[in-house]
């Protein structure tokens, strides 16, 4: 039977349909731990690939080249054999950027001539460009300042939001989980981290806090009205909001993916390494790791933090008591209708109830033949012989 989108959605938001996401959350954090074993092991490894602006050195740009074939080793050839570190790449399908350790004024103009030799430009067509290592240094500094602030404000406005601090350290444990997996993305993959790359990271953070808020204000009602019925757990609660929000919160990590991807391929195949490719990246790969932490991840965290609470270990057996009551009403219903044996009032085994007989009021006794409405009436004390 096929469903639709749309009704999937419409199930889960009803409970006609649940994904298990609390219950079996183990199984998510087993996954986020290897992921995040993985990452830190690319990070020890291999480490994250820096942009020249961190590093500092001297960058070339061969612009209007005409033929472009085999252009990383022409231009690792023009920089000589004792050049190391050399980063060659194309930009815009006619320019050749080569990015090198720090050159002095005879080396860099040196380099010049060779790769418009090399390509077959004029001089003019040569730019180079020195960057100080001083300045990435800068840059670090401050966006890392920059995430302090942010976190210390998330946990605080949270905090006071929700009016419990165990949300704000789900949110965070989530946000560190996205941030772990995109580094380590970048270190397998050898992606040049630049600025924009870090001001990516902090866009990133801000879409997956906003996705877990959206989460939780609805955990928090549902919440709610288990505490004051208690028909619910706290975890089946907090389960019944993750599946509310879950068709939401794919829709709009889909939503924002299509624009990112289109940048994405446009940056990759016709403009070329840049600052719209690497802030396009970042966001590729964030906002598809922080949709899969807000959804499986965020509330299952809270939920093992507050599952020792004493109102809400109280909560799960009002529940408990609440599910055993509903069971045993439906028990009873499905035997009426059903027609099976009813136990009598008084003991005496039990008898079929004839067509049309309930297990209300009166119409008891028209199967319950051992009760004493039934019995023969005694005679008076006058007649008896």
């Amino acid at each position: 039977m096929r469903i639709g989108f749309s009704q999937l959605g419409n199930d889960l938001y009803t409970g006609a349909r649940s994904v298990p996401v609390v219950a079996r959350r183990r199984r998510f954090y087993l996954g986020s731990a290897v992921l995040i074993a993985i990452a830190l092991l690319g990070l020890a490894v291999k480490g994250i690939n820096l942009s020249l602006e961190f590093k500092g050195g001297s960058e070339f740009r061969v612009s209007n080249v005409a033929n472009t074939d085999n252009y990383e080793a022409r231009a690792r050839d023009a920089a000589g054999a004792t050049q190391s570190g050399v980063n060659v790449t194309l930009i815009g399908g006619s320019t050749v950027r080569v990015q090198t350790e720090r050159l002095d004024d005879q080396e860099s103009a040196q380099l010049g001539e060779a790769l418009a030799t090399e390509f077959g430009v004029p001089q003019q067509e040569v730019s180079a460009t020195f960057i100080g290592p001083s300045w990435g240094a800068t840059v670090s500094q401050k966006a890392l300042q920059a995430l302090v602030i942010f976190l210390l404000l998330v946990a605080l406005v949270m905090a006071a939001y929700f009016r419990t601090w165990k949300m704000s350290v789900a949110a965070l444990v989530a946000l560190a989980h996205d941030l772990v997996i995109t580094a380590g993305v970048y270190a397998w993959t050898g992606f040049e981290v630049s600025p924009a790359t870090m001001i990516g990271f902090l866009t990133v953070l801000g879409y997956s806090l906003y996705d877990t808020v959206v989460v939780f204000d609805k955990v928090r009602e549902n919440t709610a009205e288990a505490f004051a019925n208690g028909r619910r757990s706290y975890a089946s609660a907090a389960n019944l909001a993750v599946n509310q929000t879950m068709v939401r919160s794919i829709n709009t990590t889909v939503v924002a993916l299509l624009p990112i991807t289109a940048i994405l391929v446009v940056g990759a195949f016709a403009l070329g390494p840049g600052t719209l490719l690497d802030l396009s990246l970042v966001l590729f790969i964030g906002i598809l790791v922080g949709g899969y932490s807000s959804i499986f991840i965020a509330t299952p965290v809270l939920v093992s933090l507050r599952s020792r609470e004493e109102p809400v270990v109280d909560l799960a057996k009002r529940a408990e008591r609440h599910d055993a009551r509903v069971a045993r009403q439906a028990a009873q219903e499905e035997a009426a209708a059903g027609g099976e044996a009813v136990p009598s009032l008084h003991g005496g085994g039990s008898a079929a109830p004839e067509e049309g007989a309930t297990l209300t009021g009166k119409a008891v006794h028209q199967y319950a033949r051992s009760g004493p409405r039934n019995q023969p009436r005694r005679a008076p004390k006058s007649k008896r012989g």
